[in-house]
């Protein structure tokens, strides 16, 4: 018989078996316990090794039920709130970058870009309904031209995290953009303003498909988020997301008929150059002095090619195209670097600067060196000696730089 908690056991896997044979007989046998009077005298007959396969069966039956208990209490959804179950459409193919194309110069510096990024509380398991809870999103309208001409800006009401992971998302939140699951104090948008607005915003001209630019590694993420919102909402659309990385090289070959090397484009983009300059983060994030925020993740992507292409495609730079401060800056001022995250101080070789020189062909006999100079590297100084840089942190190491920089060169 089948024990508590819908377990077989040895000798019910042989009275099932048995079964079929006693209604052949005529027996009233119309459950499994009619069945075991007539079957107890057989199960005491059979030998160990005969008993030892039903028992096998048993324990086999038992392990699949038991896989598919756990299976279907995973994949059951949160009652609260009701779009959880939802299904989630599958992600669209992400398109790659051979469509990415112009006929010549002028093309490309009339050409619109929209940069977007899609903050969310971590990453949950696959198994998960919730990939990822969004929280915040940013996007800019750019044009090698005209620079970021608009931006795009809002805090997402975020889904119940699912059951046993709100910790899991508030620590990933805490270790990057900070945004609390709740009591934040500033409004959040719904899943279908945010969908809504954001089709508004990068709305193309004759009606083509906005075309998204993002980080490689965020682009499974963005795109699942859009997804999501899209499932949820009911709002149809069909958009293009492509990689920046992919965007760079494109504009690099289209005026050196050349591949540059990917590790170059990265080390393009994560510069920290503009991590603390104004106009860049949200009002909160810039309040609160943190530098994670999506809208500044977009603005910066509008930087690095501002930085890197204005003066190869002959387009003046201006306050669209880089932070005030930074584009009012001489273009030969030796800006110094400091990776934040790094125990060691670093500065690129005179000439050979990723961050303030126009793009150029990639030399393979750039490296790093250490800082002698006075100021520490990594923090955006003006060519008249007056400072520019903004953040709590960076003043304590503006003032131990002196002693710093001697330890590192000793």
């Amino acid at each position: 018989m089948a024990l508590r908690g819908g377990c077989r056991s040895a000798f019910s896997c042989f009275v099932r078996e048995q079964l079929p044979q006693l209604e052949r007989r005529g027996l009233p046998v119309a459950r499994m316990a009619d069945a075991v009077p007539y079957c107890s005298q057989a199960w005491e007959s059979l030998t160990e090794e005969e008993k030892t396969v039903y028992a096998e069966k048993a324990r086999k039956w038992n392990s699949k039920k038991r896989s598919q208990k756990t299976e279907e209490t995973c994949n059951v959804p949160d009652p609260v709130p009701a779009p959880l179950t939802t299904k989630v459409p599958s992600v669209t193919p992400l398109p790659d970058a051979s469509s990415l194309s112009w006929k010549n110069d002028q093309d490309v510096v009339a050409d619109i870009f929209y940069f977007l990024d899609i903050y969310s509380y971590g990453k949950l398991p696959p198994h998960c309904e919730q990939r990822y809870l969004p929280c915040e999103i940013g996007c800019v309208r750019y044009s090698l031209q005209d620079g970021i001409v608009a931006d795009f800006h809002h805090f997402i009401d975020p889904e119940v995290p699912p059951r046993g992971f709100r910790y899991h998302c508030q620590a990933a939140g805490d270790e990057t953009h900070k945004i609390p699951i709740s009591g934040f104090h500033l409004p959040r948008s719904c899943y279908a303003v945010v969908l809504r607005e954001l089709l508004e915003f990068a709305q193309p001209a004759r009606g083509a498909q906005p075309r998204f630019f993002c980080r490689s590694n965020d682009r499974f993420r963005i795109n699942w988020c859009l997804g999501r919102m899209a499932s949820i909402t009911g709002i149809q659309s069909h958009w293009e997301l492509f990689a920046v990385e992919d965007l760079i090289m494109k504009l690099y070959q289209k005026k050196y008929q050349k591949e540059p090397s990917k590790i170059w484009v990265y080390r393009k983009l994560d510069v920290c150059l503009w991590d603390f300059s104004s106009n860049t983060r949200c009002k909160w994030h810039e309040e609160t002095d943190i530098t994670c925020c999506a809208l500044a993740s977009c603005k910066k992507m509008g930087y690095c090619i501002s930085k890197s292409f204005a003066s190869v495609y002959g387009v003046p730079l201006t306050a669209a195209h880089l932070p005030l401060q930074d584009s009012d800056c001489d273009q030969s001022t030796k800006t110094r670097i400091v990776k934040l995250d790094a125990e060691h101080i670093q500065k690129m070789k005179a000439g050979s600067s990723g961050c303030d020189k126009p793009l150029s062909p990639p030399r393979q006999d750039q490296e790093f060196v250490l800082s002698n100079s006075g100021s520490p590297c990594g923090v955006k100084t003006s060519p008249c000696g007056a400072s520019v840089v903004q953040g709590r942190g960076v003043i304590r190491l503006l003032r131990s730089a002196a002693g710093l920089s001697k330890s590192v060169s000793n």
